[in-house]
């Protein structure tokens, strides 16, 4: 099993793809596990080399006592480069994986090649409601997020089309551990980058769900407006746009890829 250590964490990942195309780190968001990825991962590997991850205190990686800061989650995606052997790569990340993969352009620009920044924002509050979530999850488990977690994820058309999947991300949701959803959710609720964004210097894509109750356009759009050049594409979708819009989330994704030389780290 492939692991990265970090900070007393065993991240674990996953490689999948073309052992010679331009390398892809994809960060999940909030109480999902890299199997978020799957819809879209064909396209992806077809022309890149994909590495997954499941974050701190989800999935197959170990759980640290919480809670965790931004910084912490952003050295353990470097520490996930590393152990893949990777000097640079693209990064892709949804929701809290937006925010590391921000992170990341900021902090360590010297790992990144490109952006994408999905369904997600600079400061994504207001702090008194992650509190809130933190205190529900502590007390009651993650059986009392489901509900409403999946009407933020998902459009009701989408939920209607695709029982299969909504049943899939509700057993994902039942069995993340609370420790590790409550400590990741700290780290959303502290991090603001509104003032560091203007410093990445990376080819960056946004892309948002124009049905996004979690992360409304309008962050985008000033993710958009504050990162030097980058673009904006949007989708009809709620907040995990790469489960409902896997082909058009795949497609912009890789156009920015293609735009850049082909120098892989």
């Amino acid at each position: 099993m492939p692991e990265a250590i970090s900070s007393g964490c065993r991240t674990w990942y996953v490689v999948d793809g073309a052992t010679d195309g331009p390398p892809l780190l994809l960060s999940n968001s909030l109480g999902t596990t890299l199997s978020l990825w799957d819809a879209a991962l064909p396209a992806l590997t077809a022309r890149c080399r994909v590495i997954r991850y499941d974050t701190r205190g989800h999935g197959r990686t170990s759980l640290p006592p919480g809670p965790y800061s931004l910084e912490t989650l952003g050295r353990d995606a470097i520490a996930v480069l590393d152990a893949a052997g990777v000097e640079r790569a693209h990064v892709c990340g949804i929701s809290l994986g937006g925010l590391i993969a921000m992170w990341l352009g900021v902090y360590a620009p010297e790992r990144v090649k490109g952006l994408i920044l999905a369904n997600t924002g600079a400061q994504i509050g207001p702090i008194e409601r992650w509190d809130q979530l933190i205190g529900t999850v502590e007390a009651k488990g993650m059986g009392a997020m489901v509900g409403g977690l999946m009407e933020r994820w998902f459009t009701p058309g989408f939920r209607a089309r695709r029982p299969d999947v909504i049943a899939n991300f509700r057993a994902m949701i039942e069995s993340c551990s609370p420790t590790g959803y409550a400590g990741c959710s700290a780290a959303v609720r502290d991090a603001d980058l509104r003032d560091a964004i203007d410093r990445i210097r990376v080819p960056s894509l946004i892309i948002v769900g124009t049905q996004d109750p979690a992360t409304p356009p309008a962050l985008g759009e000033l993710l958009r407006d504050r990162i030097p050049g980058a673009r904006l594409a949007a989708l009809d979708a709620a907040h995990l746009s790469s489960v409902e819009q896997p082909d058009g989330f795949a497609s912009a994704v890789l156009d920015l890829i293609a735009s850049e030389a082909p120098s892989y780290g």
